[in-house]
């Protein structure tokens, strides 16, 4: 069965840093499409970043130059370094993986952004 697990949440001040962490289990994690997603309350969920197989990324307008997705197919992991954080980055962050129609969510972690 496959699983995806995220940490790395929390709280932090604004214009601070957070790494996600996302690690998968149950899947050939290399052929999959690796993404982050967040929803903040009352809105609706919002793609941040996607890598492709191939290492290909792309991002959200709001985070472009501030985050960063990165993935490592021999851990089976996949990351969001995220940096100069704002309160407007307060949400509850996904991890997921496609493949030809098949997803796989993560339970999410909280990224609250305050003073």
């Amino acid at each position: 069965q496959g699983q995806l697990v995220e940490s790395g949440g929390g709280l932090v001040q604004p214009g601070g840093s957070l790494r996600l962490s996302c690690a998968a289990s149950g899947i050939i994690f290399s052929i999959y499409r690796m993404a982050w997603y967040r929803q903040a309350p009352g809105k609706q969920r919002e793609l941040v970043a996607i890598i492709t197989t191939g290492g290909i990324t792309n991002y959200a307008d709001s985070v472009k130059g501030r985050f960063t997705i990165t993935r490592d197919n021999a851990k089976k992991t996949v990351d969001l370094q995220m940096n100069r954080l704002k309160p407007e980055d307060t949400a509850v962050d996904y991890c997921s993986g496609s493949i030809s129609g098949t997803d796989y969510w993560g339970q999410g972690t909280q990224v609250t952004v305050s003073s």
